[in-house]
């Protein structure tokens, strides 16, 4: 499912995006936010679009995926007027946390959140960056129903179609929507 924005708010969203060939890795053609971040107009056209989802979502609380998904949903929650919880790296965070490991294509990773962060009657709205394969996005899922939440929704700003995140997530999901800003 593609999320509302304008036609204006999407151009202006991808005129901002810039490919970078070969990068990190022979073949690989990366996507770099930063010229989006850096444009004070497309920042705010981004965090809007956010924000009216975490909005219909319900949502009372807002994960971001580390790295860049920090950078995209603390705004959003702040503008909610909603808490924000990062979901980050193994070993990242200190005190009690719950960890949720994943499959990468060349091996494993694990994700952590602070277990008091979340609670039963939390709704919450996960951010990230990119849709790619999916598993990061997966393991969030799962900490967030592991530490008593419920999964409102998934909003990214792209989502690379022609890998199998969207498909990764299906049964992870459940009824919770998942939105793409930009699906490329």
């Amino acid at each position: 499912m593609t999320a509302p924005l304008s036609d204006d708010a999407r151009t202006l969203l991808l005129s901002r995006i810039k490919d970078v060939p070969d990068y990190p890795k022979p073949g690989v053609m990366f996507k770099d936010i930063t010229p989006l971040l850096a444009d004070p107009e497309a920042f705010a056209a981004l965090t809007d679009a956010l924000v009216e989802l975490a909005g219909r979502y319900g949502a009372t609380k807002i994960v971001g995926l580390e790295a860049r998904g920090f950078i995209l949903a603390a705004p959003v929650a702040v503008q909610a007027g909603i808490g924000f919880v990062p979901v980050r790296k193994a070993g990242k965070l200190p005190g009690a946390t719950l960890a949720q490991s994943y499959e990468l294509e060349y091996g494993t990773a694990e994700v952590e959140v602070h277990a008091e962060d979340l609670s039963a009657g939390d709704r919450v709205m996960v951010i990230d960056d990119v849709l790619a394969t999916g598993g990061t996005a997966e393991a969030s899922l799962s900490l967030i129903r592991r530490a008593g939440a419920e999964v409102a929704g998934v909003a990214v700003l792209m989502e690379l179609s022609f890998l199998p995140g969207r498909v990764r997530l299906g049964e992870a999901l459940g009824e919770a929507p998942l939105d793409a800003l930009i699906v490329v």
